[in-house]
């Protein structure tokens, strides 16, 4: 680490943005069963399982809502076809009220598996590290007094802009399992729905919904892999310019990187929902 001031600055801002990001690539791999010890998964678990007479009850009434709507007697009721179509998705609700909790974990899997998918096929172990080239350090370093002080102001909003980015990001990953666990507690409640035909499509847009959450950290994952190949290759500089403008350029263009990454994993939800058609 540098003793000068500027430079220590720039570092500890891109230190905090790197760690960020290996947070988000070890995170996105992580399930909300073992997310932060397991104790919220447990929580919300029982809080599921609490609901889940709520979800009964609710799956009658839904039930006996689409029967009344459907049929205008009881004599068309007793057809043995239609008497079997209402006893079957009776059955199917009943089961999406009890399994829920199943089926959303088997989604949940196999979104996984398309994440660990995208994260073989493009060959990145890890994050790519934004850095500072030794030879603007040496620039830095090499300014007298007078000369750093415009330094110092590039620097602390340069700084203070990664810092405002790097929080933003990891917020936004953990939203996500913030909407995973409100998901997985509230599931019995519109799961219920589907016992009746015409409230079906609640059911149906619950899980949908709780696809494009899953979906979010693909969309996460293939930002962070698209960035990591940007920062491979560092903003370029002018060997001749000034310190002032080196760092500014650096900065600006590291910037605009960061947002870039930033703003499409903020608006990964948003993407996801126009690719199911939410």
């Amino acid at each position: 680490m540098s003793n000068n001031w500027v430079v220590e600055n720039l570092e500890n801002a891109l230190d905090t943005w790197n760690g960020k990001l290996a947070e988000i690539w070890r995170l996105i791999s992580e399930s909300p069963e073992t997310f932060k010890g397991g104790g919220i998964w447990n929580v919300m678990v029982n809080i599921n399982g609490a609901l889940k007479a709520i979800g009964y009850a609710l799956l009658v009434l839904f039930f006996l809502m689409g029967i009344m709507r459907q049929f205008n007697s009881f004599q068309e009721l007793k057809r043995p076809e239609q008497a079997l179509k209402v006893f079957i998705r009776f059955v199917l609700a009943k089961a999406a009220v009890t399994w829920g909790l199943d089926l959303m974990l088997a989604m949940f899997t196999i979104v996984q598996g398309i994440i660990s998918k995208i994260m073989i096929a493009s060959g990145i172990t890890g994050q790519g590290s934004a850095y500072l080239p030794q030879s603007m350090i040496d620039t830095i370093e090499s300014c007298g007094f007078w000369e750093s002080i415009p330094l110092w102001a590039v620097t602390l909003i340069g700084s203070l802009l990664v810092w405002i980015l790097s929080f933003i990001m990891i917020l936004t990953v953990y939203g996500r399992f913030f909407k995973l666990y409100i998901y997985v507690a509230i599931a019995p409640v519109p799961m219920s729905a589907f016992a009746g035909e015409e409230t079906s499509h609640i059911g149906k847009a619950f899980l949908k919904s709780f696809a494009a959450v899953c979906l979010e950290g693909a969309i996460i994952v293939l930002a962070c892999i698209i960035y990591s190949l940007f920062a491979a290759s560092p903003p370029s500089v002018a060997a001749g310019a000034s310190a002032v403008t080196q760092v500014w350029t650096y900065i600006g263009e590291l910037l605009f990187n960061m947002l870039v990454l930033v703003g499409t994993i903020k608006l990964s939800d948003r993407v996801v929902r126009e690719m199911m058609g939410l």
